[in-house]
């Protein structure tokens, strides 16, 4: 018999220094939309699909539908777990995905809790507040989710990432604009 080296990939808790998390809603999800170990891409797609436009792709068309019964805020926080392998794309989209006035902050802040992800989603509720500083559900997080600290940090995405910049307007001056949900 002989071993194959499986390539490593790194999970986002691992990028953290965080103990890594089993999370249940992850389980639930890959087995309701039928996704199994594909649950990432999955989610990735669902979440553009359902209005996180800048991050629009072909997506693999084996991958299984959309599950409607999925709420946002479940969508938005599977995105964010540490139980997912390692990749800033699924953080940008979920900051993008979240950044609507359809998502239920408290229940998102609930979910954020149960799932351990509130170093990710206060991380983007921080940013958030430069660019957006009124817009829900950053507003909510920074208001009602205690800090939960992890080793580091460096691992999140930059601000950069989770913005649009426009170069220069009419007026002559650079815009940075909040990356929103459509």
């Amino acid at each position: 018999m002989e071993l194959k080296e499986q390539p490593f990939a790194p999970t986002l808790a691992q990028k953290l220094g965080d103990v890594p998390h089993v999370s249940g809603l992850l389980r639930r999800i890959a087995q309701l939309s039928g996704a199994g170990e594909r649950v990432a891409e999955w989610l990735l797609k669902v979440a553009v699909e359902r209005g996180a436009d800048h991050y629009r792709r072909d997506f693999d068309p084996t991958l299984p539908a959309d599950l409607p019964a999925t709420s946002d805020e479940e969508i938005g926080v599977a995105l964010c777990l540490g139980d997912n392998p390692y990749s800033l794309d699924s953080l940008r989209v979920a900051a993008q995905f979240l950044s609507s006035p359809r998502i239920n902050a408290t229940r998102l802040c609930c979910l954020a809790v149960q799932e351990r992800c509130e170093p990710v989603l206060l991380h983007i509720a921080e940013i958030a507040k430069k660019y957006a500083p009124e817009q829900e559900p950053w507003v909510s997080l920074r208001k009602h989710l205690r800090p939960r600290r992890v080793p580091r940090n460096d691992a999140l995405p930059h601000w950069t990432r989770l913005v649009s910049h426009n170069g220069m307007t009419c007026d002559g001056s650079p815009r940075t604009d909040w990356l929103c949900r459509q």
